[in-house]
């Protein structure tokens, strides 16, 4: 056996709404086996998680990896999906507990090998520190809710305008669902549809993982257009088409609003569908297709609609370089209260731990 194939996913991020999760679309409810890990900060769940990881893909087996979008660096899971396995970091601001405790999942408390009066003698300094972090937090969420503010008069520009042909945007809708589905057999009375992001907001600004989730796929269907033009509502509408056609649909989420959503990967076609916009530009390779919703705009001019739109746009960015600041300023603080836990971890234990649960992964999946 090879080595594994692995892609990079959000399960949660920071938008206009706040954290977002789509933890429970991480793995199915009746999974083999959920590890929920617990512990506080740097006590190395993801580093825990990552080494795993790293074994698992030595041995063969393709992984998912779910980043954190609040620490460029770090892990909120895994999943191994051919053995139905994943392990999730169960902590704040994604709290997730055992729903079926010693039937499929189960808790792994890394803060059983902390020296816990060793930490304690930072009591102050902990507490003052997750209180600055969440009021940081707070601040970021306020300049995304004020981005996608700005974000949605830029996209009304075209209709507010009489620009956007809604008739020409639905014929194409519809040709591109006959495109992709005509022809194809029906597959199941009881498809699923799985969310997640394929980008988020993280300290480092806008990231996207959109290519290790799109880039294997033998055709992509790539969405060229302004916003304002439909883009999100033709994947919308081919993901409804996909379930309607008892296909299982995955949805990948607007990092800014989870509302919305950018992308679609249909894996019984080997397709993806994807929102071609910053920062998850996608260029075309060999066998894709590019539709331009810009088709759908009449050319009309308005000066002062142009000059609203730019204004528009230019407070978005300015909103969004505000959320990023904050966000990134949180992450700083969230090492400094790593620094207050670390030195009081029993590391060895923590990795005889580790192996212990990979050993269970293993005889998990030769069953």
């Amino acid at each position: 056996m090879g080595k594994g194939k692995f892609v990079k996913m959000f399960p949660g991020g920071n938008t206009a709404y706040g954290f977002y999760s789509f933890y429970d679309n991480i793995i199915e409810n009746d999974a083999s086996r959920i590890f929920i890990l617990k512990g506080g900060p740097g006590v190395g769940k993801s580093t825990f998680m990552r080494k795993i990881g790293q074994e698992l893909l030595e041995r063969g087996y393709d992984l998912e990896y779910h980043c954190c979008s609040s620490d460029n660096g770090s892990l909120d899971g895994i999943c191994i999906p051919s053995i139905g396995v994943a392990m999730l970091d169960g902590t704040a601001p994604h709290i997730v507990d055992p729903k079926n405790p010693g039937a499929f999942d189960e808790i792994i408390n890394l803060g059983e090998h902390w020296d816990i009066q060793g930490i304690g003698k930072n009591k102050k300094a902990i507490l003052s520190c997750g209180k600055e972090i969440a009021r940081l937090f707070k601040h970021a969420y306020t300049y995304l809710a004020g981005a996608k503010l700005f974000l949605d008069e830029v996209e009304s520009y075209y209709v507010d305008s009489g620009a956007f042909n809604v008739g020409a945007f639905n014929r194409m809708a519809l040709e591109l669902t006959h495109e992709i589905f005509e022809g194809k057999p029906r597959l199941t009375d009881n498809p699923k549809a799985r969310h997640l992001f394929a980008t988020a907001i993280t300290p480092d600004g806008p990231v996207s993982h959109l290519e290790t989730i799109v880039g294997g796929l033998n055709k992509r269907y790539i969405i060229n257009g302004d916003d304002g033009t439909g883009k999100s509502i033709l994947v919308q509408r081919l993901m409804e088409a996909a379930l309607a056609r008892g296909y299982n649909a995955t949805a990948f989420h607007c990092a800014l609003n989870p509302n919305s959503i950018d992308h679609l990967v249909i894996y019984e076609l080997n397709i993806a569908v994807i929102n071609n916009v910053e920062p998850h530009i996608y260029y075309p390779k060999r066998y894709d297709c590019t539709i331009d919703t810009m088709a759908c705009v009449d050319p009309l001019i308005n000066e002062a609609y142009l000059a609203e739109k730019g204004a528009a746009r230019g407070m978005y960015r300015q909103c969004m370089e505000q959320a990023v600041s904050f966000i990134g300023r949180a992450k700083k603080l969230h090492d400094e209260l790593e620094n207050y836990y670390i030195p009081y971890m029993d590391f060895d234990a923590i990795d005889a731990r580790r192996e212990k649960t990979l050993a269970r992964i293993l005889e998990l999946a030769d069953k």
